[in-house]
């Protein structure tokens, strides 16, 4: 008799949100956050046995908190602890790491750019608590967990997983408060789809992502600053200002589209960058790329490509640990 196969091992690190909130009761899908109670990693696991059945899972806590809560500080924390979960479990197939949606993609883009595990990495989150009437986080777990032990998942950095969908980092974002289908890739579209016969792929991402990146935050106590201007009709520089005050290195742009900012914005910017601020341009709605235009535009900054502004952000961020230099940095933004 043949043998079979043995299941994949995954970590699973849990950082909290809706995915592992207790409600009240099984109709609290709105209102849970205020029974402030959360199952730790290994107690989530325990209310869905099933993921026994497709992988040899290793429960790792982190947090149990809602993701608003998460941020860079909390990110280098997460990169030592997938790499340091790694060395001592030696033959992991892949990770998971459970998440809140509010800040999720803005997690997944960060892991995407940092982490040096070559195995794959998911993250998962869920819209209705685990407590709920009709909870996706259940399935959203079991096939997070299908995703990062299967082998076809390798080389294309990290994935999100929801809604039967697997998305890349890069280019996911949450669109919707309440919806099921909230993570869409509004460009490109899917990855793939977690059906129930096989993890079914059908394209792959193109630009550089972990493990093979330049940027590595181990060690870190922190990240440069980098700042949000939010445009809109009748906007000024009283943000913008503020956020130099505030010692910001870098500030981003969520400009109006295609990509310009109005005068009185103009002129914070680009004293911004006369002060040594680095200014990179993205677009408020999070969708298409920004060309090459001088009008509404500071008289030096990077073009964010296709990423949204939060996105951005992060990539600056890194950016901004290797080099000031605004041709430096452009290359980067073309490059992930």
């Amino acid at each position: 008799m043949a043998e079979n196969n043995p299941l994949p091992r995954v970590a699973v690190i849990g950082t909290g949100g809706t995915i592992s909130s207790v409600g009240r009761d099984s109709l609290d899908i709105a209102t849970y956050a205020d029974n402030k109670k959360k199952y730790q990693v290994d107690e989530l696991l325990e209310q869905f046995p099933e993921v026994a059945r497709v992988a040899d899972v290793l429960p790792v806590r982190f947090r149990a908190v809602g993701s608003p809560a998460i941020g860079p500080a909390e990110w280098i924390e997460m990169v030592e602890l997938i790499h340091k979960t790694a060395e001592e479990n030696p033959g992991l197939d892949g990770f998971v790491v459970t998440h809140g949606t509010a800040t999720l993609e803005e997690t997944a883009y960060m892991l995407n750019l940092t982490a040096k595990v070559d195995v794959p990495i998911v993250v998962v989150g869920a819209q209705r608590p685990a407590t709920a009437l009709s909870t996706d986080a259940g399935l959203n777990l079991l096939n997070a967990i299908r995703v990062a032990g299967a082998p076809e998942s390798r080389g294309l950095g990290v994935l999100v997983v929801l809604n039967d969908e697997i998305q890349a980092a890069r280019e996911v974002v949450k669109t919707s408060t309440m919806r099921l289908h909230t993570f869409r890739t509004p460009d490109f579209g899917v990855l793939g789809h977690t059906d129930a016969d096989k993890i079914a792929y059908y394209r792959k991402p193109v630009r550089r992502h972990s493990p093979d990146t330049e940027f590595d935050i181990r060690g870190r106590k922190d990240l440069p600053r980098v700042d949000i201007a939010f445009s809109y009709a009748g906007a000024d520089g009283t943000a913008i200002d503020a956020f130099v005050a505030a010692g910001a290195k870098g500030i981003v742009t969520a400009s109006m589209l295609p990509g310009s900012s109005n005068q009185a914005q103009l002129d914070a910017l680009n004293a911004a960058a006369k002060k040594g601020v680095v200014i990179a341009q993205s677009v408020r709605n999070g969708s298409g790329r920004l060309v090459k235009i001088r009008s509404g535009r500071p008289e030096v900054a990077v073009l964010a490509d296709n990423l949204p502004p939060t996105k951005a952000r992060i990539l600056l961020m890194l950016a901004l640990t290797k080099t000031a230099n605004t041709a430096d940095i452009q290359r980067l933004f073309d490059t992930y």
